[in-house]
């Protein structure tokens, strides 16, 4: 037997950053998503995946618009195989689920079923699924060891499909809905259940040392690389029906196709603009990466204009790039006879004084001047000049 293990679609999602270039890119990264979906029937159909189980949070959460769970289920459809569909923390079986609604129960294809109670659901004689929904939030307890409890080996091949983090990888062990890891490694060894299909991590992640035990992560990237280590893959899982003990094996697919990069470079000179413009350059497929840049060092603001000439160029081309504030450490002080040379004169030379005076200083009103003066060689530069090529 072999199917298709994901999770964490969260389709609907937005990201501030994307959307603040007038949302072209947050469009791109929402379709990207659902192709990402769609494209799980031509996987299915390449290995002979029988059918999809979706651990969890399908859904960005249960107050999209009516397009968007259209487009979502349109996108299920391409992918001709069951899918199930288990709610998961974003999507919980609450009393506004889109699970629920008159729109889902509408156009929900025929090859999508909802893991919508505890317990089992028949995929065909000899394989179940069973199901560990969320019903709120905040569950009280853990719910992959209820849908388990009573369950005996039987012959039946059961894979059991649950959301949630587990006990051994969460710093607080203390919180009632963790899934107890002891739990599912018992219930493998007798027999009860021989795969476990995670979802709640982003990165793909085994779970213990047996070997039947994942989370999928999330087929597209969903945060940046210093918190999603290892995301953009779908999970193929063979379990042997033949073989009274069920071995499994379990091949990691990558199917995503946008990266959210974290880049750290040190910025003190040209020479060291020209290196982060290098390593700019040859960041692929740009249109579907994301970068979140953290510069240290120390400018003038001539170096400065030259840094914000080459962020400039470059935010055009990807889908997003800024500067992550809170750890960045980049002083910007004038040069001495940095401004001797402009060509200004009159009232205007006293004010470009000023602006350095204040630029010197600390606070606001400084950051403010640095600002200022870069603006100023910017804009009485030659054209093409200070910018790094």
């Amino acid at each position: 037997m072999r199917f298709l293990h994901t999770a964490d679609w969260q389709l609907g999602m937005t990201r501030h950053f994307l959307s603040a270039a007038g949302g072209e890119a947050q469009s791109r990264y929402g379709a990207a998503r659902r192709e990402a979906v769609a494209g799980l029937g031509a996987l299915a159909a390449e290995v002979g995946a029988e059918f999809v189980v979706v651990a969890g949070d399908v859904f960005e959460d249960n107050q999209l618009s009516p397009r968007e769970v259209s487009l979502a289920l349109e996108a299920m459809r391409a992918i001709e195989v069951p899918v199930y569909l288990l709610p998961g923390n974003h999507d919980q079986l609450d009393a506004g689920s889109v699970y629920t609604s008159a729109l889902f129960a509408a156009e929900r294809p025929a090859n999508v079923t909802v893991l919508d109670r505890d317990g089992v659901f028949r995929v065909r004689p000899g394989v179940e699924i069973l199901a560990a929904p969320w019903r709120s939030k905040a569950p009280t307890t853990d719910l992959a060891a209820a849908a388990t409890a009573g369950v005996v080996a039987d012959g039946t091949v059961r894979v059991l499909v649950a959301h949630g983090g587990v006990d051994v990888l969460d710093p607080d062990s203390s919180k009632p809905s963790l899934i107890r890891l002891a739990a599912l490694e018992e219930a493998l060894a007798a027999g009860a259940v021989h795969y476990v299909a995670l979802g709640d991590r982003h990165s793909r992640t085994e779970v213990g040392s047996t070997g039947r035990v994942w989370y999928s992560g999330a087929p597209e990237v969903t945060n940046y690389d210093d918190v999603e280590t290892d995301p953009g893959h779908v999970l193929v899982v063979d379990i042997d029906e033949d073989d009274p003990a069920h071995p499994v094996q379990v091949t990691a697919r990558r199917v995503g196709r946008w990266r959210f990069v974290t880049l750290r470079h040190d910025v003190n000179d040209d020479r060291d603009i020209a290196g982060l413009d290098i390593n700019l350059d040859q960041l692929p497929d740009k249109e579907r990466t994301v970068v979140r840049l953290v510069l240290t060092g120390s400018l003038t603001i001539g170096h400065k204009a030259e840094l914000d000439d080459c962020l400039d160029r470059y935010a055009r081309l990807f889908a997003s790039l800024r500067t992550w504030d809170r750890h960045c450490d980049l002083a910007v002080l004038p040069a001495d006879g940095e401004f001797d040379e402009l060509s200004i004169g009159g009232f205007a030379t006293g004010a470009v004084q000023e602006l350095v005076a204040a630029a010197r200083a600390d606070g606001t009103d400084a950051d403010d001047a640095r600002s200022a003066l870069a603006l100023l060689l910017r804009l009485s530069a030659p054209h093409g000049q200070g910018n790094v090529a």
